[in-house]
């Protein structure tokens, strides 16, 4: 009997490299933080990065993104390296997306591609299924010239005049009628929803709002004591969790919502709109904020356009600044003895601003949790008095 022949099963990473153009008004630590970005959503869809590429420009290359010499270059590290992926830190139109693959022969995606990708591996459940199948077929509508490029080398004459004119008419027609279909299912979805909102009864919403990968699910697992997968990579949740928490007496519902994220794909916005009317139908906000993040404040910024984008930015919100345990003390300049700000004076620089409560927690040591709680308590309560004036169950 012959020797039995083994393979190996195991899954080879994706060597992939990442792109992006430096344009005026941009810093270039600016650039590098988005491409830090790119590359942890790269190791999320389970890649692995080998190098960036940057470029100064005034702006994007119509045709090839990046400029011909800077094309060739990338062009003679991806065959040299065997790398398997492009990724570009930006939407790419379908020209250029169609010119980029011809020339590199491996694999290309645009930033929207690969959040695309991340968020239909993660979606668990028929609604976020369904939201992502739609958002992947609306990006690939415009983009299916470039998928039947194989067909432009078979050879013309009777019988084979544009037989890829052909398929991407049929693909079109099949795609337009998958995405009227996907749009009825998540209509019948909203419906079922908007139906169990309403059965909620009286009880107060809180929602847990905020950049990806700040720990929203951690608070949520700390406050209702229940499993929410948590984890540290980009949009570990997509579908609204909500669950019932008792604080005291008082009881309310919580929750938590998927991340949002810089240059989030437009499609991905629009499909997850009925995801977000858990936000913009709650009492209460807790905007959580991942302190150690050397951007936090950027992401405070697209956060807060989200909400005022979704037409929530107006509602009553706690401010919570995450992992306190992992600060670490930025350089600054006007400070005269050791150049750096402390946790307590950044403490007091931004408790002075006074417009929502600020606390400063970490959820995985329980820092400061009772005074989260308390706060927490002390406006779900004031939100349930100001609606119910004479409910009698509230205890005092």
């Amino acid at each position: 009997m012959g020797k039995q022949k083994t393979y190996d099963t195991a899954i080879v990473q994706e060597r992939a490299i990442l792109v992006g153009v430096i344009t005026p008004g941009e810093k270039e630590e600016q650039t590098k933080e988005y491409l830090d970005e790119l590359a942890f959503l790269v190791e999320t869809a389970g890649g692995k990065v080998e190098k960036n590429f940057t470029q100064k420009m005034l702006k994007p290359e119509r045709a090839t993104f990046v400029g011909t010499g800077k094309l060739e270059e990338i062009k003679a590290y991806v065959k040299s390296e065997e790398i398997d992926t492009v990724v570009f830190d930006d939407e790419l139109s379908p020209s250029q997306l169609r010119n980029i693959d011809r020339e590199l022969g491996v694999k290309v995606l645009d930033r929207s591609n690969l959040i695309l990708d991340i968020f239909a591996s993660r979606a668990q459940t028929a609604q976020a299924k369904t939201q992502v199948e739609l958002a992947q077929l609306q990006y690939v509508l415009p983009r299916l010239t470039g998928m039947w490029t194989h067909l432009e080398r078979q050879k013309g004459g009777i019988g084979m005049r544009g037989p890829g004119e052909t398929q991407i008419e049929s693909d079109r027609r099949i795609i337009l009628n998958k995405i009227s279909l996907l749009k009825e299912r998540l209509r019948l979805i909203d419906k079922q929803n908007e139906t169990q909102r309403k059965n909620r009864g009286q009880l107060i919403r809180v929602a847990l709002v905020g950049y990806t990968n700040v720990g929203k699910s951690t608070i949520m697992n700390m406050l209702s004591k229940s499993e929410v997968f948590a984890e540290n990579k980009l949009f570990a949740t997509l579908d609204t969790t909500v669950r019932k928490v008792v604080i005291e007496n008082l009881p309310f519902l919580l929750s938590d919502t998927v991340g949002f994220i810089r240059k989030l794909p437009h499609h991905l916005v629009e499909c997850f709109k009925s995801t977000l009317d858990e936000v913009r139908e709650a009492d209460l906000l807790i905007h959580v904020v991942d302190v150690s993040h050397p951007n936090f404040e950027d992401q405070i910024h697209i956060v807060n356009e989200t909400l005022k984008d979704i037409g929530a930015i107006d509602k009553d919100m706690i401010l919570v600044f995450n992992k306190i345990d992992a600060y670490v003390s930025p350089e600054v300049d006007d400070e005269e003895d050791d150049g750096k700000l402390t946790i307590e004076d950044f403490k007091k620089s931004w408790m002075s601003h006074g417009k929502v409560p600020v606390l400063f927690i970490s959820a995985t040591q329980k820092e400061n949790i009772e005074e989260f709680k308390t706060l927490l308590y002390d406006m779900v309560k004031a939100a349930h008095v100001a609606r119910y004036p004479y409910d009698s169950n509230l205890l005092y």
